[in-house]
């Protein structure tokens, strides 16, 4: 009855005409349609796994970029990040951080297939499964319906078949049996003969209702033969092929969304890509070479010309064992001064230890650059800190005003602390701008004579033959320093020549030390010194922050004044 009830309607669907062309052309490839079908299905399938494995490709590209973005970004803290004063340097980051933007739009591509493509695809995907089955089972229903139709009707024509055989033999043996009689004339034969009549309409009567019978089942058939090829058929077939239309269509859009799901981050990615050219094109390499002069510059000019040492003269001229001994040491403590620029140093590693809060270990620019941005460190924290005291002075003035808002003393401590703060900075503050205008006053003193000497060579129109690369002394520790003992007071020098090895002989003691702090003493031409240890003082700080002194004839070096206290023996000094 269900199955009546449904090709009934099928019927009153289909009574339209249609122009079908997969029911007219196709009527008889039912089975071919469902294969097709089928494999339009499984494309949809092998087209979504494709967006779903690109989708997981541009996340994990955009996860690689990502990764190699933060791998090269400058560390905290780390020599990279005073990298990043170079124009070159700086285009770099740049590129990265237009990568890690790139690397978002990789993102975006696989979130928007996800979204407007695979999601879609999936869901139309069940859609077509659960209409595809509903069609092909209306279609499988009318085909058992036609053979239906088609057993009914060979049933009625074998049974008319049949009963036209059996009507046949029945009036054969009537006919048989009532020759019989006109020949027998036998009572018995009579009765026989009318039975045969009666049997022979009996089934003439059969076989003429299983004709009609046959002829309405063959009319039904027709009927419905005609109904199935000419309507069902045709509305079924019109909606599996609308349903492929549908997934067809379905497909194009999906190819369209992913091609403009690439095409909107065009832009983006073009700007990302122009950032990058932008940077390229921000490297500028005449900046990057000044600030290299900026970083390393010293401050100091390059030694002049090495005076003749004249040791002639020792043999003209004889001179007292004191004076000997104080030219020979004038001797070594010039011939270093001289030296010390050329000497090979050690690269600087220095510890905490070796390092000095005003930098006086740097080479003069360095140090004046040092303390200028340690000045702005400390007067950004202060200006911090003076405006939390003002703010925490008008909170507790509103509580002062207002007692149910606070309690006013609530706010003491932690003013306390501030102002605690503010002074220990503004007492680093006047520190360092000491230092600084100490050190910008000698630069500037430096230039002055440098330019007035320069003014007066060029004057003269020849250069000096005096040595004044003992002006531009080297630290022990491979820095530089100011020396303002000029060594030009040496007019003449006595000196005996009495062996080639003079310069091998200790300089003579001027005096005693007593370490007041231990000195590790690492860096080349120092010494180390425990604390409260004696050693001899051989040759005096020259303005640069360093005494020479000895602990045994083969071990001497530099330590800084201020870790010693002096004890100068004056006959020695004097002499």
């Amino acid at each position: 009855m269900d199955s009546n009830r449904g090709l009934l309607t099928l019927r009153r669907n289909g009574r339209e005409t249609m122009n079908c062309s997969w029911g007219t052309e196709l009527w008889d490839q039912f089975d071919n349609l469902e294969k097709h079908t089928q494999w339009g299905i499984e494309f949809v399938e092998r087209y979504t796994k494709f967006v779903k494995e690109r989708s997981e490709i541009e996340l994990n590209y955009a996860k690689q970029i990502r990764n190699l973005s933060k791998k090269y970004q400058p560390k905290k803290n780390s020599r990279e990040e005073e990298e990043y004063k170079y124009s070159s340097c700086r285009a770099f980051l740049m590129t990265l951080n237009e990568l890690n933007d790139y690397a978002g739009q990789h993102e975006v591509i696989a979130e928007n297939l996800n979204t407007q493509i695979l999601s879609e695809l999936l869901r139309h995907v069940q859609e077509l499964k659960a209409e595809r089955k509903s069609h092909f089972h209306d279609g499988r229903r009318a085909q058992q319906h036609m053979e239906n139709s088609w057993k009914q009707l060979e049933s009625s024509k074998r049974r008319f078949e049949r009963d036209c055989k059996e009507a046949d033999r029945a009036q054969h043996y009537f006919e048989k049996m009532d020759a019989d009689i006109n020949v027998t004339k036998a009572d018995v034969e009579k009765r026989c003969s009318l039975k045969a009549r009666q049997q022979a309409q009996i089934r003439h009567q059969v076989a003429a209702e299983s004709k009609n019978e046959y002829l309405s089942c063959l009319q039904k058939f027709n009927k419905d033969q005609s109904e199935h090829y000419y309507t069902l058929i045709p509305l079924i077939f019109q909606r599996i092929q609308e349903m492929e239309e549908r997934r067809i269509e379905r497909v194009g859009e999906s190819m369209r969304t992913y091609a403009d799901v690439d095409r909107r981050v065009l832009p983006i990615v073009s700007k990302c890509l122009d950032g990058m050219n932008k940077a390229a094109e921000s490297i500028d390499p005449k900046m990057d070479t000044k600030q290299v002069v900026e970083t390393y510059k010293s401050g100091f000019e390059p030694p002049g010309d090495v005076e003749f040492e004249d040791y002639s003269l020792s043999m003209r001229r004889a001179v007292s064992e004191s004076s000997f001994l104080n030219a020979r040491g004038e001797n070594r403590r010039r011939s270093r001064g001289k030296l010390w620029p050329f000497i090979k140093r050690n690269k600087l590693s220095l510890k905490l230890g070796t390092s000095s809060e005003d930098y006086s270990h740097l080479p003069p620019e360095q140090r004046r650059k040092k303390l200028q941005a340690k000045l702005n460190d400390i007067t950004k924290d202060l200006q911090k800190e003076m405006d939390q005291r003002d703010a925490l002075a008008k909170m507790k003035d509103v509580y002062v005003k207002n007692p149910h808002m606070g309690d006013p003393n609530s706010v003491d401590p932690r003013l306390e602390e501030i102002t605690h703060n503010i002074d220990k900075l503004q007492l680093e503050t006047s520190k360092f701008e000491s230092w600084l205008a100490d050190v910008e006053g000698k630069l500037l003193e430096k230039g002055d004579a440098q330019r007035r000497q320069s003014a007066h060579y060029d004057s003269q129109g020849h250069t000096p033959v005096g040595n004044n690369c003992a002006q531009n002394r080297e630290s022990p520790d491979g820095s530089y320093t100011e020396d303002q003992s000029v060594e030009t007071q040496f007019k003449s020098r006595s000196t005996e020549f009495d062996d080639e090895f003079d310069d091998e002989d200790p300089l003579p003691t001027i005096g005693t030390c007593k370490a007041l702090y231990p000195f590790e003493g690492q860096n080349e031409g120092t010494i180390w010194m425990a604390e409260g240890e004696m050693l001899y003082v051989i040759e005096e700080d020259k303005g640069d922050g360093w005494t020479r002194v000895r602990r045994s004839e083969d071990e001497e070096g530099y330590v800084p004044t201020s870790y010693i206290k002096l004890y100068f023996d004056t006959s020695a000094k004097d002499s």
